[in-house]
């Protein structure tokens, strides 16, 4: 990363990006866990930023929580939820009961084929096809989108081995096989079910409930197009595999990916916590900007509509002050 960040100051650049979590590497897992983990994270990056002055830079990196206990992670709906009162018996701006439902996380699947030829990237993250976003020629509906992943290592295809029994060339070593993977994060939409909820019980916990099945033969049709299309891309044919240690079935909420929902906004009272500019419909000054108000989820990471919404939101309650 110092290395590219030289490179791009040398050619006149002023500001270099790079993919989510480059700092740790991509997905770190229960690495996160690790307190020592955390601490390089944080080395590194100081290391980066004293080693490319003269431009900016801007990386993914695992940072400690503050919280004297646990994580310091709190969501829009379990904070609105818990600040009930006799004025609010259902919390801030609930006075629809709309607050906590509609939760949405994409359908997601992790996958890993293996290319005829060597796969050198380094940084794999920086690819993603939309063509059956809106839909295919033998499905009317949305699809969602491929996206490329971080690399395979080695070490995790040994560790996932067992499960691909049979389903890979038995000759091809570990190490042969990582140098010639190819991974791809396919997304696709989560619909808005007001049972998809989360809710605090007597001692405010937060349980999270979810439908997995929600929405979910999009992103199987998508999977089932980028299957057909492996030998074109000069990838083995029917060498598609589930990257499990990344997101498995068996984790659907632990593995969850861009949750948003929850304190949607809309027009209607009724069916809503906020107005079009984020504002509880309840109370004069409360709004919420954090994927929390998105009243459904597309299929593509929602980091900048938030970032977008936010500025949106900043220049309606400037012109509002003044």
């Amino acid at each position: 990363m110092i290395d590219f960040a030289g490179r791009a100051r040398t050619a006149g650049a002023g500001l270099i990006l790079f993919p989510e979590l480059s700092v740790c590497g991509y997905p770190p897992r229960d690495l996160v866990e690790r307190s020592s983990f955390v601490a390089r994270n944080r080395e590194t990056a100081e290391r980066i930023a004293t080693e490319t002055r003269g431009i900016a830079v801007i990386c993914g990196l695992a940072t400690p929580a503050h919280a004297e206990t646990g994580k310091s992670v709190m969501n829009s709906a379990a904070l609105l939820l818990r600040s009930r009162d006799d004025q609010h018996p259902e919390g801030l701006g609930n006075s629809s009961g709309v607050v906590g439902r509609h939760y949405m996380r994409h359908n997601n699947l992790a996958l890993m084929t293996v290319s005829t030829e060597p796969n050198p990237t380094r940084f794999q993250k920086t690819l993603a096809m939309n063509d059956w976003y809106l839909g295919s020629d033998d499905w009317d509906y949305p699809l969602g989108g491929i996206q490329m992943l971080g690399k395979s290592d080695d070490e995790e295809l040994r560790a996932q081995s067992p499960r691909w029994a049979g389903k890979i060339s038995p000759d091809m070593p570990f190490e042969m096989l990582a140098h010639h993977a190819v991974d791809f994060w396919l997304c696709g939409e989560d619909l808005p079910q007001p049972d998809n909820r989360v809710t605090l019980d007597a001692d405010d916990a937060i349980h999270l409930s979810i439908d997995e099945k929600n929405n979910v033969e999009g992103v199987k049709r998508l999977r089932h197009k980028l299957d057909g299309m492996l030998g074109k891309l000069g990838m083995h044919e029917h060498h598609l595999l589930d990257r499990s240690l990344y997101l498995h079935k068996s984790m659907p909420i632990g593995a969850t990916a861009h949750q948003a929902g929850t304190v949607r906004f809309g027009r209607d009272r009724a069916t809503s916590a906020l107005d079009v500019n984020c504002k509880a419909h309840d109370l004069d000054n409360l709004y919420v900007v954090d994927t929390s108000f998105f009243p459904s989820i597309g299929a593509v990471n929602p980091a900048l509509t938030a970032m977008a919404n936010a500025l949106r939101v900043v220049d309606h309650l400037l012109a509002r002050l003044s």
